[in-house]
């Protein structure tokens, strides 16, 4: 779980939010906070220019006053370092372009998700037909595919039949799909793994 913190850019500070999944479901919440400005109060902080150069070690003070002449702000990007690593930056712009950025690989991504096709050993044409065209929109969806015959009864004398059917299966979507996992027996269901053909 991510939690954007919106702060202001002069006097406070940046705030990530993060969820860590533990046992009964319960989600901890730890806070990474990164000073800004007036806020930061060390005796001596190792500076850091906008550009990424060293402008040595100094006060708090003297840092925030550098900041202030060349209109930037002053923000706290290693505190456990000893001193202190403090970096100039325009805090606003490096927002907005984090928020571009993290918008972008929203944008780019993609969650594969993994589509269930469920058949029985006496299923007919038509409804072999139908299936395998979902199954074909999932992988060209560029999702990864289970599929498997469930066997009722007497059905589990005949499993070969519902071998045959899932290799039919896996032959007809060869074209865009591999075979990760092939057709296995697992109690009552026998079921393979498609994923989609880079």
């Amino acid at each position: 779980m991510f939690v954007r913190v919106q702060v202001h850019p002069r006097f406070c500070f940046m705030g990530h939010v993060f969820g860590q999944h533990v046992e009964g479901g319960v989600s901890v919440i730890s806070i990474v906070m990164h000073q800004l400005n007036e806020d930061i109060r060390d005796k001596e902080l190792r500076l850091i220019g906008s550009g990424g150069e060293q402008l040595g070690i100094m006060s708090a003070d003297e840092a925030l006053r550098i900041a202030d002449e060349k209109g930037m702000d002053l923000v706290k990007i290693s505190p456990q370092a000893t001193p202190p690593v403090c970096k100039l930056m325009d805090y606003g712009k490096f927002r907005f372009e984090q928020g571009k950025r993290e918008k972008e690989a929203r944008k780019n991504q993609h969650v594969v998700e993994i589509k269930e096709i469920r058949m029985s050993p006496g299923i007919d044409i038509g409804d072999f037909n139908v299936k395998l065209k979902n199954a074909q929109k999932f992988l060209t969806d560029g999702n990864r595919v289970k599929v498997s015959v469930r066997f009722r009864g007497r059905e589990m004398a005949h499993t070969d039949i519902g071998k045959k059917l899932l290799d039919k299966f896996a032959e007809q979507c060869a074209e865009i799909a591999n075979v990760d996992k092939g057709a296995k027996l697992e109690g009552r269901n026998m079921s393979m793994f498609l994923s989609p053909k880079k």
